[in-house]
């Protein structure tokens, strides 16, 4: 395609990519000024802060601080009314610093090129993903998770589609996509199939949740690894993190995919001319749009780059699952009804009706109890973990991210004791088919939470509805309870998360010990309190004021007196 066919682009790039082998402990923000002015760019800086609601562990930094700078082509041929974006996050190490000087080598060779129709933005972000919502927020002059940042100084058109990229040698075996965004959002399929259009057609080995594409689909070993790419990407969308700045797009309606340079399969070896030459085919492919990409589908699951499952076919998975929370609920309102109907008219004969006693009747006042307490936990889960992160610290030896998961354990835990205190409030006033109306209302809750939630991250309702519905359709005072009591502990939303940890690496070739488990688990309930502040991931929430509480009124259920 021209890219950097000649010699003197070769040898810029190389001086561009030794210039940035050394150590990104901060963005060198003049330097890159310089360098994008020198291409003929429209350069812009964008300064932003934001402190953290509890000091990150995993990238350690609590008072985060930086600098986004963006350089601007604009379209030769159109007014600047949309806009493409390659972007390159950049944390603080120098892991990235190849794909910057890829980016500025790219920014060059499209600035010689007269044939564009749209705007391109060549952003380098600063702190990753912080970087990239503060200039986000700030480009559509929004505000939704606190950050504070300068207005931007220089703006093209609406954006259409961006691509992020994340290399980390010059030297790549092959290009992984990750599509899983923020709250569980994909990116429409046709960008999809045009990332892999052009690294068929330059020959670049291009995989999916890091693994290889089945090559024969017609043996047993063809479908059984497409099920494990497939399990791959419903626990990665089930968590609703951002798998990378492109997740950060998607809740801008903007197409994005993040490609990271890997290099796990020795056999195969690529330069940075082969990812730009497929990075510039798809930038010409999207100057070409005429509107946003919409014909394809949104909502898909993928065993592999070359096959998906639509969403006709895995639905009904879901939603057989939520038909049994459905009937079992309309068994209980049958026997409810038919219980009230036998005490209201024991011989049959007509006459008028005589009043039940207190003792008789399904009163709402039974069920008041364990619906407020249950959700009173489910709130004090949500609140008080950062809110008493700092009494934590002052009267224990624990930092503050180890105290926000002590005291979501805490709470956790303490719910365990909610069928005593529940009891000890109706005790004089629950009758014996209390139980089956406070199911009946813990169904109903249950189905419609499962549902709102595959509706919008499929992956997360479908993982929740498998291990929730069978104990939650079996919970009743009578029979085995201990039995029951175990395997709704088992198929709580905690056990639920540490299970699918344990899967998770299991498929990816990588098991865990025990303990290495644990602490992974650990991780992961304070990296998911942090992005539901940060990035406004919505995973944390619906586990403690959703369905921690849901589940409660279950574990009420099994221990009604």
């Amino acid at each position: 395609m021209g890219l950097l066919s000649d010699p003197v682009r070769r040898r810029a790039l190389a001086r561009l990519v030794l210039r940035l082998n050394a150590p990104l402990w901060a963005l060198p923000v003049a330097w890159l000024e310089r360098t994008m002015r020198s291409v003929g760019l429209e350069v812009y800086t964008q300064s932003f802060s934001r402190k953290l609601p509890f000091p990150d562990e995993t990238h350690e930094r609590y008072m985060v601080s930086g600098t986004n700078v963006y350089g601007i082509l604009r379209a030769p041929r159109a007014a600047s009314t949309e806009s493409l974006v390659l972007t390159v996050p950049c944390g603080s190490d120098s892991t990235n610093s190849q794909a910057v000087g890829l980016l500025l080598a790219l920014a060059a060779h499209f600035r010689g090129q007269i044939y564009w129709a749209k705007d391109i933005i060549f952003l380098v972000t600063e702190h990753d993903l912080l970087g990239t919502e503060a200039w986000l927020e700030a480009y559509h002059d929004v505000n939704v998770t606190g950050m504070q940042s300068s207005p931007l100084q220089g703006r093209a058109g609406a954006i259409q589609a961006a691509v992020a990229l994340e290399l980390s040698s010059d030297v790549v075996t092959s290009l992984d996509v990750a599509v899983e965004g923020l709250n569980g959002q994909l990116p429409n399929l046709d960008l999809l199939n045009l990332f892999q259009t052009f690294c068929q057609k330059g020959g670049l080995l291009c995989t999916l949740q890091g693994k290889l594409q089945p090559q024969d689909w017609t043996s047993l070993d063809g479908p059984l690894q497409g099920l494990q790419t497939l399990l791959l990407m419903v626990l990665r969308q089930a968590s609703g993190r951002p798998h990378g700045s492109h997740g950060l797009f998607l809740r801008y309606r903007v197409e994005a995919l993040t490609l990271r340079g890997i290099n796990s399969f020795r056999q195969y070896k690529y330069d940075l001319v082969a990812v730009g030459k497929a990075l510039e085919g798809m930038f010409r492919k999207l100057n070409h749009l005429l509107e946003r990409l919409h014909q394809s589908f949104f909502l898909y699951l993928l065993p592999a780059l070359s096959r998906f499952v639509s969403i006709g076919l895995y639905m009904p998975a879901a939603g057989f699952l939520l038909l049994v929370l459905g009937l079992k609920a309309l068994e209980l309102w049958m026997q409810l009804h038919e219980a009230e109907v036998g005490v209201e008219e024991p011989g049959g004969a007509p006459g008028p009706s005589v009043p039940l006693p207190p003792s008789q009747g399904v009163g709402l006042a039974s069920l008041v109890a364990p619906l407020l307490i249950s959700q009173a936990m489910g709130l004090a889960l949500y609140v008080l973990p950062v809110l008493g992160q700092h009494v934590a610290t002052q009267h224990f030896p624990v930092a503050e991210a180890e105290a926000v998961v002590l005291t979501l354990l805490a709470i956790y835990a303490a719910g365990l004791a909610l069928p005593h205190n529940t009891h000890r409030v109706v005790s004089t006033q629950a009758p014996d088919r209390g139980w089956m109306a406070l199911k009946l209302v813990a169904l109903i809750y249950l189905a419609l939470q499962l549902g709102c939630i595959a509706l919008t991250n499929f992956s997360l309702g479908f993982l929740l509805a498998t291990t929730m519905v069978p104990a939650a359709a079996l919970a009743k005072p009578h029979g085995p309870r201990t039995l029951y009591a175990a395997l709704l502990v088992l198929t709580s939303p905690a056990a639920t998360l540490l299970g699918s940890l344990f899967l998770w690496r299991e498929l990816q070739e990588a098991p865990l010990s025990l303990a290495e488990g644990w602490q992974l688990f650990l991780a992961a309930l304070a990296q998911g309190v942090l992005e539901h502040h940060t990035y406004g991931a919505l995973l944390f929430p619906l586990l403690s004021l959703g369905l921690y509480p849901c589940w409660l009124l279950f574990w009420n259920v099994l221990f009604w007196k």
